[in-house]
């Protein structure tokens, strides 16, 4: 199989969806990869390097997408790739459709096979795919939380950590998943007084055991995010229905109420956002105020860390990719069922049931889809 790598494009997004040494675990299992020039050069990954691992260096996207039976991506294709895409062509990458009918249309419209890497599983129904980068994130949602309640950044003043004879900082964590285990052990290293929200009695007994006396866990209500929230320094939301768009947790009157200068981190930016006053922005222009509340909501966030991010995503993506390009894209996941439950859009139609409740497409089961 021939499969390309493009530079990504979207607001400073450094991160590439193979590595040389990803390539050469490709072209060792017999194909053969082509990369843009440069596409990895930002976080030190050169051309000299993949040309030592046997890939072959392309000047333009257009000619990597016009040759490529499989494109390996990070982010989302944006408008000009989705309509450089083509039928039987498989695309390989961070999807995130709910949130994004636009996108949607125009990946049904090429024709290609859409496997987002958001919604593949594993034996235990996590997402191992999304893992990675949601660790990432929710250790960067701390100290970016942090550094935005800086004074002269817009925020309260406030040193999460405290010092001595000062009360540290209040951080609100709602969602106990991977992003907020992750926020959780970069918070009380910090020395913060945190509390973290789930609606999962069971993974709430799980955090107790892992962080002891570290943080407090509630059970997540209305109430709870009302008493909570109110009194926060800073907010991180982590919450998450695959494939889905995030619910609304904290609501527009939260945020009203909640102390000047407070800072709210939505890492489900993603998918829609888990605030009501949430909207995408990016590392060029990383926030914006809603009623003296400071809100970080980039849609890339592990982008800022781009080279640990893509060593780390690698790591996760290369069996996956591996064995699409050994067996084919149709029959490896006919075979893996945790593949297949990556496959969003194939030749036209909408196989993942939770972007079709969101955006009003017909479901169609993905199997029967392959089948045809």
């Amino acid at each position: 199989m021939l499969i390309g790598v493009p530079r990504e494009i979207k607001n400073h997004e450094y991160r590439v969806g193979l590595t040389p040494a990803g390539a050469r675990e490709l072209i060792s299992n017999g194909h053969d990869v082509i990369v843009e020039s440069d596409c990895g050069a930002a976080i030190g990954f050169d051309n000299a390097q993949y040309t030592r691992a046997g890939a072959r260096i392309i000047e333009t996207p257009q000619e990597i997408f016009a040759q490529a039976e499989m494109i390996i991506k990070v982010k989302e294709p944006q408008p000009d790739e989705c309509r450089m895409l083509r039928k039987g062509q498989v695309l390989f990458t961070y999807l995130h459709l709910a949130a994004d009918p636009d996108q949607t249309r125009l990946l049904v419209e090429s024709g290609a096979t859409c496997i987002a890497y958001e919604t593949v599983t594993d034996a235990r129904g996590a997402l191992p795919l999304l893992a990675p980068m949601s660790e990432v994130a929710g250790r960067m949602s701390i100290q970016e939380g942090a550094h935005y309640l800086v004074k002269a950044e817009g925020g309260s003043g406030v040193l999460l950590g405290g010092v001595p004879g000062v009360a540290p900082g209040k951080v609100l964590i709602i969602g106990g998943g991977v992003v907020g285990t992750n926020a959780a052990k970069m918070a009380v290293g910090l020395g913060a007084d945190v509390v973290l929200l789930d609606r999962s009695l069971t993974r709430l007994r799980e955090l107790d055991d892992i962080f002891g006396n570290g943080i407090k866990t509630a059970y997540s209500t209305v109430d709870a995010i009302n008493h909570y929230s109110s009194n926060a320094d800073l907010v991180i939301g982590g919450v998450l229905i695959p494939g889905a768009a995030a619910p609304k947790l904290l609501t527009r009157e939260h945020i009203a109420r909640m102390k000047p200068g407070s800072v709210v981190v939505d890492v489900a930016i993603d998918q829609g956002g888990c605030f009501e006053t949430s909207r995408p922005t990016t590392h060029q222009e990383p926030t914006y105020v809603v009623d003296g509340v400071v809100h970080y909501c980039v849609a890339n966030m592990p982008g800022g860390y781009a080279r640990t991010s893509t060593m780390a995503l690698n790591n996760a993506t290369m069996p996956f990719a591996v064995s699409l390009a050994n067996k084919g894209a149709r029959q490896a996941m006919l075979e893996d069922p945790h593949l297949l439950k990556g496959l969003n859009v194939h030749q036209g139609k909408v196989t993942y049931k939770a972007v079709c409740d969101a955006l009003g497409y017909e479901f169609h089961e993905p199997r029967e889809a392959l089948a045809q």
